[in-house]
């Protein structure tokens, strides 16, 4: 949850902001719910699992984009005439993730990047219109404090928004193999698993 609303606070979002978050995971997700609460009145949510996709509708999301089936990138400016989106969220961590991002900013628009990258990311000028586009890029990842673990308790208790369906799996402490292996896999609909000790 800290790093997903971390990404829409990072963003800048504004009360009728277009967002775009790409990935729909778990930190994706939040980062969606965190854009919808930030005030964002557009928010296209992009991934290509149907329950993910299903998920972010659920959570907030007002267009999915399944990109096994449309360019996200060519949907997301035809739906905005061209424009844009104000923030691009990039949730997952790559090098495609980044730059569709990127093409589909606005000038002047933000990319907030929560993804963690392996490897070399670099910008392309095109999709950065050569330097020129007034872009801002900025990075987050799970911001703390106990400030903050109070903000994010008071959504919680206020039922602004219901974040329990990210919950998909519950395992018992001493199946904690099983139940990583059943993550790092992403098999049956895997969101967030608890365990419990």
């Amino acid at each position: 949850m800290s790093t997903g609303f971390g990404g829409a606070e990072s963003g800048q979002i504004h009360i009728g902001d277009t967002v775009a978050v790409f990935a729909q995971g778990p930190i994706g997700l939040c980062a969606t719910v965190g854009a919808r609460l930030a005030g964002a009145t557009r928010i296209f949510a992009v991934d290509g699992v149907p329950e993910r996709l299903a998920m972010s509708r659920q959570l907030g999301a007002d267009l999915t984009i399944d990109y096994h089936k449309q360019d996200p990138v060519d949907s997301i400016l035809a739906a905005t005439d061209g424009r844009g989106v104000d923030v691009a969220i990039e949730a997952l961590g790559t090098q495609q993730t980044f730059e569709s991002c990127l093409r589909v900013l606005r000038p002047g628009g933000t990319l907030s990047s929560l993804g963690v990258y392996s490897g070399k990311l670099t910008l392309p000028l095109d999709a950065f219109a050569a330097g020129l586009g007034d872009h801002m890029i900025v990075t987050t990842l799970c911001p703390g404090g106990k400030e903050r673990m109070r903000r994010l308790m008071n959504v919680v208790a206020s039922a602004r928004t219901d974040l329990r369906p990210l919950v998909t799996h519950r395992f018992r402490l001493d199946q904690v193999e099983e139940a990583y292996e059943l993550f790092a896999n992403q098999r049956d609909g895997v969101l967030k698993v608890a365990l419990s000790p």
